[in-house]
């Protein structure tokens, strides 16, 4: 039916956001949402003009009796609602073989649950902006841990949505009480991305103004140092292979993530190379089981005589990594803070059994699984003035490691929810332990 064209009865802008904008997750945060999603309420409009495209022989008067009640509409729930009334009437008629209702703004509200964080999403969405694909996104989240917001543009090659281009504004506010750290990101960042062969390739340039602060009195001095305001500016590449049949709960595929990140290149006070490896292969088993094996490693490396930041280095432990353990509280800590390491190393394996006595297939029981699992792991700091065996040595010593069972709970393809029983092994002075029942949500699983 074209496009309906509404004008605000105000002057106030909506704001709302329907795109995550944390910048490379601020070191392992990442999200994901998408549960539920409508148009903003209460805004009240006037329909200016109905654009009709593609008729033939039909007049556009004589349709315009068939339109006339989405001229009534007061606000953009009726603007919707009108129109896909209008359409079912002009279907009804017999002479259009289809009849679309195009919307040049969008509003959404949802959920987004990111690893043992959830977040209320509000956006603003202007689809096919410039008329070849464009999408210019705002949003606002507002979470447990963090707060931001953010503006993106997304622009695809024509002929190849999977090669596109995107440019991102944002300012982000998180806490991160295991360091007893908050941290305020305002950045612009550019992205391309594209496909090549079977793998899917992400090249970026990141430029952040990065404010931190101590998150309590209490905090450590070691925290207090690294308080303050840093510039940085990075250069990063990510290739992906993943032939998982699901994201969340796959039951075969294998999924290797490699991403090498180089800052200080272009500018900025913080200079290091840093890198990650993530990979994980599942087979399906006996009566419906689902074997899985994961591993994770990373290391950063120091391009100057300057230490690496605490917001740049790796944190381990929690219910989305080593269960068993608090989160992100294996390796270097001063006075209860922990400070993070240079370079870990983390190891699962998993057994995914159904759900015992099912009633019967693709009821609710098929969104959960029960699961055993074995994780390992360690997070330390180099001497790099040491060789690579000194290095591996270190990362073999004081091992963390624990095992369990618990109950996982699906929620679509976005996110998954897990209670377990979990029982930590090996644990050294400072690590902090949570022995018993632990609960986690996220995304990313080892």
């Amino acid at each position: 039916m074209g496009t309906v064209h509404a004008r605000g009865m105000d002057s106030h802008p909506m704001y709302g956001r329907d795109m995550g904008v944390n910048p490379d997750e601020i070191e392992g945060m990442e999200a994901a949402q998408e549960t539920k999603q409508e148009v903003l309420e209460n805004k009240d409009v006037v329909v200016q003009h109905v654009n009709i495209e593609g008729l033939g022989r039909t007049k556009e008067d004589y349709l315009g009796y068939e339109i006339s009640d989405v001229f009534s509409a007061r606000n953009l729930v009726e603007v919707m609602r009108k129109s896909h009334e209008a359409r079912q009437r002009l279907l009804r008629l017999g002479i259009f073989r289809d009849v679309e209702v195009l919307k040049r703004l969008t509003g959404s509200y949802n959920t987004m649950v990111g690893n043992n964080e959830g977040s209320m999403v509000l956006g603003i969405k202007l689809p096919n902006l410039l008329g070849r694909g464009e999408k210019l996104t705002f949003q606002f989240s507002y979470g447990t841990k963090e707060t931001s917001y953010g503006l993106s543009l997304f622009k695809p090659q024509s002929g190849c949505y999977d090669r596109n281009f995107t440019f991102n504004l944002y300012k982000v506010t998180g806490q991160f009480p295991w360091s007893s750290l908050k941290e305020t990101d305002r950045g612009v960042s550019t992205e391309l991305s594209f496909p090549l062969w079977m793998t899917d390739h992400t090249l970026k340039w990141e430029g952040v103004w990065r404010e931190l602060g101590c998150l309590a009195r209490s905090a450590s001095f070691a925290v207090r140092e690294e308080s303050g305001h840093t510039l940085k500016s990075a250069l990063s590449h990510t290739m992906v292979i993943d032939s998982r049949n699901s994201a969340i709960l796959p039951r075969k595929g294998a999924l290797l993530r490699i991403n090498q990140e180089l800052a200080g290149y272009t500018g900025g006070d913080t200079s290091f190379l840093k890198e990650d490896i993530e990979l994980q292969i599942n087979k399906p088993f006996i009566w419906g089981s689902v074997l899985s094996a994961s591993l994770w490693g990373g290391m950063i490396y120091p391009l100057s005589s300057q230490p690496t930041s605490i917001a740049d280095r790796f944190y381990l432990g929690g219910p989305t990594s080593v269960r068993g353990f608090g989160m992100y509280s294996i390796g270097p800590q001063s006075e209860g803070d922990y400070l993070g390491g240079e370079a870990y190393w983390a190891g699962g394996l998993h057994l995914y059994t159904p759900l015992p006595f099912q009633s019967r297939k693709g009821g609710l029981a098929d969104l959960f699984r029960t699961h055993f699992f074995l994780n390992a792991g360690n997070l330390c700091n180099l001497n790099y003035g040491e060789g690579p065996q000194a290095h591996l040595q270190k990362l073999a010593e004081c091992i963390r490691w624990s095992y369990g069972a618990g109950i996982i709970l699906r929620l679509g393809n976005i996110a998954r929810l897990e209670l377990n029983y979990c029982l930590p092994m090996g644990v050294q002075s400072g690590d902090r332990i949570c022995d018993g029942v632990q609960f986690g949500a996220g995304i990313r699983f080892l």
